[in-house]
């Protein structure tokens, strides 16, 4: 009895010391970039603190699970805006923090990631969707958890094959990032058996998304733009750049569903 009642005190007196020792920090960048991006409607943009509020979740979420494992985590935030060196903001984050989520476009990733690889930061990719950075310009110090074009586009088009809708009208932005897209929906059509009837690209002309009578241009033109297609089941859209998606529901001259940047 007295050999049990000393093992317990001395458990006791041990968890006690555990408790009071201090918790491990682990610092945690992020490196965003300041602003709101251009969308179609001027009460459709994202709120000022897209990506960061997420950020700001999940170290929440960590230090109430971080309390019983000696953890606390420390979340250190930085924009940067149109002009400004990425890396000198990353070189930054990286005196303090040994992960930095990166929501950034492609080429300031790789700038960033190539700029931290001695130092060991790990990077955690949180916005830029190219291929390419996970085949030619692959980082070894970055993690992706945004997906590429290719696997939304395999995910839209085995359920557009999954649902009979094989045969597909296929509109393009007139942006580098739509064309992107558009690839990416070209190679997903041949490898589940789908047929692009057709494609039409939707020039952006600009200025349409910062008026009323722009944007009401655009929703009227959409009737017209897709009259006189050849049959098709569903029409897909390629707009990563929101000039025209938005309004394709509902609006096409043949009443079919849309898929891709806007509807499904």
């Amino acid at each position: 009895m007295i050999r049990w009642l000393a093992g317990l005190i001395g458990f006791g007196l041990a968890a006690t010391s555990a408790l009071a020792a201090e918790p491990a920090l682990i610092g945690v960048g992020y490196l965003g970039v300041a602003g709101t991006r251009s969308t179609l409607s001027l009460v459709e943009q994202p709120a000022e603190n897209d990506g960061i509020a997420g950020a700001r979740l999940a170290i929440e979420d960590n230090n109430t699970t971080g309390k019983f494992l000696g953890q606390r985590f420390a979340l250190e935030e930085r924009r940067i805006r149109e002009g400004e060196d990425p890396v000198q903001a990353a070189t930054a984050l990286a005196e303090k923090n040994g992960f930095i989520i990166a929501d950034l476009p492609a080429d300031a990733l790789l700038k960033v990631s190539d700029a931290l690889r001695e130092r060991g930061t790990l990077l955690f990719n949180a916005g830029a969707i190219d291929e390419r950075l996970r085949e030619a310009d692959c980082r070894a110090n970055v993690i992706h958890t945004a997906p590429t074009r290719a696997m939304l586009a395999d995910a839209l088009g085995q359920y557009l094959v999954w649902k009979k809708w094989s045969r597909w009208l296929l509109v393009v932005g007139s942006h580098d990032e739509d064309k992107l897209f558009a690839d990416a929906l070209r190679r997903t059509a041949t490898r589940f058996g789908a047929k692009i009837v057709q494609e039409k690209t939707f020039e952006d002309k600009g200025g349409a998304r910062r008026t009323d009578s722009g944007v009401t241009l655009i929703q009227r033109q959409m009737p017209v733009f897709t009259q006189g297609a050849p049959t098709y089941d569903v029409l897909v859209a390629a707009d990563e750049s929101e000039v025209f998606g938005a309004y394709l529901p509902y609006r096409t001259w043949d009443p079919r569903p849309v898929a891709g940047s806007a509807g499904l």
